[in-house]
């Protein structure tokens, strides 16, 4: 039986090599993005959303339920970066970086788990938090420390594997949106979503730290 997964951030770095990946070893994918047109041609279920409106995420997963699709891998990849003074960033600014980090992760599994197969696990791309407690990271890195609290109440909540993938630097888009230099030892993104990939074989769940 082909398994399908849902992607959420599925034009991003990780979430792209994902999409990719699952793809070529016979997966159904699910690509959830704001910006679609990395996507077309990988898969034929793409679906554009903005993270910043909730009806958004609603209207789209009840499409999905219409749809008949069923979930066996839950995967939330999105997420926004930027760098400003804790002091001088506006409401808009901390909102948006919460938005696509945390409180996108809280709709997207409100508004999508009926869809996921009782078996399904649920993975959140994460950071390790202790190195990017950064100045001009507040939101950024209070949205991670926030998501792996809430992975630890949701794994007890639903009774199902949950995974927050920690890698270390990652050489992604979103690079280009910060002033900090892209490490040498930074891994690709395929790299990550073979190593996510092998965690979904062997029934991971918890913090999986990618270096």
């Amino acid at each position: 039986m082909t398994k399908t997964a849902l992607v959420w951030g599925a034009s991003g770095g990780i979430g792209l090599a994902l999409v990719s990946l699952l793809t070529a070893n016979g997966w159904q994918v699910v690509a959830v993005a704001r910006r679609t047109k990395s996507l077309v041609g990988l898969t034929s279920h793409v679906y554009e959303v903005d993270f910043n409106f909730p009806t958004s995420l609603q209207s789209i997963t009840t499409q999905m339920s219409q749809e008949g699709l069923q979930v066996d891998w839950w995967i939330y990849a999105a997420g926004d970066i930027m760098v400003a003074p804790l002091i001088q960033m506006s409401l808009e600014q901390w909102q948006q970086i919460l938005n696509a980090n945390l409180t996108g992760v809280y709709l997207a599994l409100h508004y999508s788990s009926p869809l996921l197969r009782p078996e399904a696990p649920v993975y959140f791309l994460g950071a390790i938090s202790e190195r990017i407690r950064l100045p001009g990271l507040s939101a950024y890195a209070a949205a991670k420390a926030g998501l792996e609290a809430l992975a630890e109440v949701a794994r007890k909540e639903l009774k199902r594997p949950v995974v927050v993938v920690r890698p270390m630097a990652v050489n992604t888009p979103l690079w280009q949106k910060v002033p900090f230099k892209i490490p040498p030892n930074a891994v690709e993104p395929d790299v990550v979503a073979a190593k996510m990939l092998e965690a979904y074989h062997s029934n991971y769940s918890g913090f999986l730290d990618i270096a």
